[in-house]
């Protein structure tokens, strides 16, 4: 195949509107393109001139998968900026509705969006018909993680009581006894998941890269902090995250891409696998074994096996995390911090891969400038990358128009990329 065109328009079964686009000549690749064509949402210009405690409202409404991880975001830098340590039961709370969110994204993504391509249908609605018990085991497991943020934070998604400081509300420990019972009652169907992906061989490709995430200093599959870790070898504080990436704006996307000095890279369930494989559980490594995953893979689609241990390696941190608030006898009492001048950044493992805050108060407390920098705006570029890598392939291999075009939808969509997100062109500042 000499000649080759690719035009996605849109993708489907992800978040937000995006294209692809190839055309080969003379088998060479003359374009390739991931668009990120949503209007720029310019979510940063909505937090300048506002106060730190109001921001995290505003920040969760970023997104509706993450809003969770937004939040957490969204305090963590704004308690940086006021020099306010969070005590471990309030990190301990939000570890565990990290867990949660973590479960239901991904449950959500290799279910719905991405086993429809292995069952050869268009989406999980014909899955429905074929194969009742799989989709009402993602249906249970999305709905379990799904409730425990709402009897910990009083909605499903958009916390309410998590804020700057802590937590205006704190759970009853009857709250935290059926969240522990609902976390146990996953394990059956995340085994049964197991099972159901364990039979399927992803599509072969080997794109090695770079891989960004974070990891703790202690010992744990880390989420909502840690240092900002390269699998090139080179570690930095959160708030030193811009000494290790950049952005930078591209005419063909809303969203900016990121790099290290080294080039694109990727984050995501695989990033932090491969920077934290070491501290899984033994029930999430033993996962990992039957599903075939291993931290040398240089296979993008592998992400989605990642997904699925992360899984398992959430309910068991979950249930830690459960037994260690059960034990505090006297939970922590908010109060407002106060208002200053200060800057803060705070990075989180959001379910799509390292997400930044960074805020820059004024002496009477209100933003002056702001950033955001998305997962999937970070994995554009590597996304790009892998296709440059993963066309010739599939011409070589013999596939014809109609298989390249879906193999590259595939490939996107394994990184679980969430474009909404994305969207955001330019820093905002208050001059």
């Amino acid at each position: 195949m000499k000649k080759l065109e690719v035009n996605v328009h849109h993708l489907t079964r992800v978040e937000g509107h995006g294209n692809i686009k190839v055309r080969v000549n003379d088998g060479k690749i003359e374009e390739l393109r991931l668009e990120i064509v949503e209007s720029p949402r310019f979510f940063e210009s909505m937090l300048v001139g506002r106060y730190l405690d109001e921001v995290p409202h505003i920040t969760a409404r970023i997104c509706g998968i993450c809003a969770l991880g937004h939040t957490t975001a969204s305090v963590r830098a704004a308690e940086n900026a006021l020099g306010w340590k969070a005590p471990d039961e309030v990190m301990w709370l939000r570890r565990l509705l990290m867990d949660g969110e973590t479960i239901a994204s991904h449950i959500l993504h290799v279910y719905f969006l991405v086993a429809p391509d292995f069952f050869k249908v268009g989406s999980v609605i014909p899955l429905a018909a074929t194969h009742p018990d799989v989709v009402k085991r993602a249906l249970r497991l999305k709905k379990g993680a799904y409730d425990m943020c709402d009897i910990l934070v009083g909605r499903k998604i958009h916390p309410v009581s998590m804020t700057v400081g802590g937590f205006t509300h704190w759970p009853a420990k009857k709250d935290f006894i059926l969240v522990r019972e609902m976390l146990e009652a996953l394990r059956p169907d995340l085994d049964d998941t197991v099972k159901l992906f364990a039979g399927i061989a992803p599509p072969a490709l080997d794109s090695p890269a770079e891989y960004v995430g974070l990891r703790s200093e202690g010992d744990r599959y880390e989420f909502v902090h840690g240092r900002v870790t390269s699998t090139a070898g080179e570690s930095v504080d959160e708030k030193d995250y811009g000494k290790l990436i950049a952005e930078r704006t591209v005419a063909h996307s809303s969203a900016r891409h990121v790099s290290t000095k080294h080039g694109p890279y990727a984050v995501g369930a695989l990033a932090r696998y491969k920077l934290n494989h070491d501290r899984l559980t033994p029930w999430a490594a033993e996962g990992a074994k039957r599903l075939g995953l291993s931290p040398d893979t240089t296979n993008p689609f592998h992400n989605n096996t990642a997904q699925i241990v992360e899984c398992m390696q959430c309910v068991d941190d979950g249930v830690d995390m459960v037994d260690r608030l059960l034990a505090v006898k006297k939970p922590p009492v908010w109060a407002p911090l106060g208002r200053k001048a200060g800057e803060g950044a705070a990075a989180v493992e959001v379910p799509r891969g390292i997400l930044f805050h960074h805020y820059e108060t004024d002496a009477n407390g209100r933003i002056v400038r702001a950033n955001c920098i998305i997962p999937t705006g970070q994995n554009q570029a590597n996304i790009e990358s892998d296709l440059h890598r993963f066309v010739p392939a599939l011409i070589d291999g013999g596939k014809d128009a109609d298989e390249i075009r879906l193999s590259c939808e595939m490939l996107v969509r394994a990184y679980d990329p969430c474009i909404s997100c994305s969207a955001h062109f330019l820093e905002v500042e208050l001059v």
